[in-house]
């Protein structure tokens, strides 16, 4: 009876509870629909390549439906050219050698050029040989008749000559009917990486935009816990019984949060730099820059979701919400390969500004002008939850 009585119990309060319900339940569906959808679109992944002077033959051999090719100038340089266009891969040829300049940013597309290339190579060569054995056969074919011919010849002026003379004309073809074969054109491959190398694997690729997450995840979680823990023990409700303001209660949250959170990124960051040996491009000042505007955001959403969540349990069930389909289009997944109604959902996360941007420091090199716009956005983001907090700290203020 008591097994009885606790099972009742849980079950009223699960059914007291209809946001726990809808969270539990609806939420694998979401996320479900949602890798569906980005898992579908990602399987006709397209490599942009550059080639500059190379072969027709080369480029038509290597042109498939999961590459797109665009033709560059004999004076074209490839790590400016796939850094501006961000192309995949970028192809020069001279004196019959091909250099391959990766960008290796995103270890499927690198892939994809690979097997283009080896595909493509390959493909000339079965060609070459496949034209090679047809001109033997012909030249064979052609050098039986002759032989034949002659054959019939000395048969004819033996049997005039009675034998005599045979000597000048047996085992010799007319010089005009031997054949030269073309040897088939052989290219050889040399490659380069921007980012990583060839033994660059996916956590390698990855790990800038890990950061992020992880950065983002933790902080959110802790500010957002943290204040739910000041309002539950009535701390929040007796400092806002005294004078202070709202917006310096909110402001002193994300100082002192801050300040952890600055902590964290600097660890997180000096840690996978040292450890892990991160291939970085660009300057880890502005790695560090990214990532704590990162935390500032999450900082401040986490405090703002908190208001919705009466206990930590509830704090937890918007991480499948709010924090999981971040991850999907930080860059882990590329966006640009995406659905247009995916690419468009993408812009309402923090962490796809913050992924790219880290994405293009780490990987492309680019500067402080060139990650302006998602700084500037992370700003934006961090602002719009501070005020939302503001405002929403006017509830709990009951004097």
């Amino acid at each position: 009876m008591r097994v009885i009585a606790i099972f009742k119990r849980v079950l009223r309060e699960m059914l007291r509870d209809k946001r726990t319900l809808a969270l539990m339940f609806i939420a694998p569906l979401f996320i479900l629909t949602l890798m569906y959808f980005l898992f579908n679109t990602s399987s006709d992944t397209v490599a942009k390549i550059g080639v500059s002077n190379v072969d027709t033959t080369v480029v038509k051999a290597i042109k498939n439906k999961h590459v797109t090719l665009t033709h560059y100038s004999k004076q074209a340089t490839a790590k400016d050219k796939v850094r501006e266009d961000n192309l995949a891969a970028f192809i020069k040829q001279k004196d019959g050698k091909l250099t391959v300049t990766y960008q290796n940013s995103q270890p499927g597309d690198s892939a994809l050029v690979r097997q283009a290339l080896q595909g493509g190579l390959t493909k000339i060569k079965v060609r070459a040989l496949a034209a090679a054995t047809q001109a033997q056969k012909k030249a064979l074919q052609q050098q039986a008749k002759v032989l034949k011919t002659v054959v019939a010849q000395q048969q004819k002026m033996m049997a005039a000559q009675g034998g005599a003379g045979s000597a000048a004309t047996q085992g010799t073809l007319p010089q005009s009917q031997q054949t030269t074969l073309k040897a088939p054109t052989t290219y050889s491959v040399t490659s380069h990486y921007l980012y990583g190398s060839s033994d660059s694997t996916f956590f390698d690729t990855f790990l800038p935009i890990l950061l992020g997450f992880f950065v983002f995840f933790f902080v959110f979680l802790i500010s957002g816990i943290s204040l739910l823990n000041e309002r539950t023990t009535g701390t929040l409700t007796r400092l806002l019984a005294t004078p202070i303001r709202r917006g310096e209660i909110i402001t002193g949250y994300l100082m002192g949060y801050g300040l952890f959170a600055l902590v964290q990124t600097v660890i997180t960051v000096t840690f996978a730099l040292t450890v892990f040996q991160i291939h970085m491009i660009g300057s880890v000042w502005l790695i560090l820059l990214i990532n704590f505007l990162l935390a500032l955001v999450a900082l401040s959403m986490g405090i703002f979701v908190s208001t919705f969540a009466n206990s930590e349990f509830q704090m937890m069930q918007f991480i499948p919400i709010l924090v999981i389909p971040q991850v999907f289009f930080s860059g882990l997944i590329p966006v640009d390969q995406m659905a247009n109604w995916l690419q468009w959902i993408a812009h309402i996360f923090p962490l796809y500004y913050g992924g790219n941007a880290l994405m293009n420091v780490a990987t492309r090199g680019v500067g402080f002008s060139g990650i302006a716009f998602e700084l500037g956005i992370l700003a934006l983001f961090a602002i719009l939850f501070t005020s939302l907090n503001v405002v929403g700290m006017k509830r709990y203020r009951r004097v």
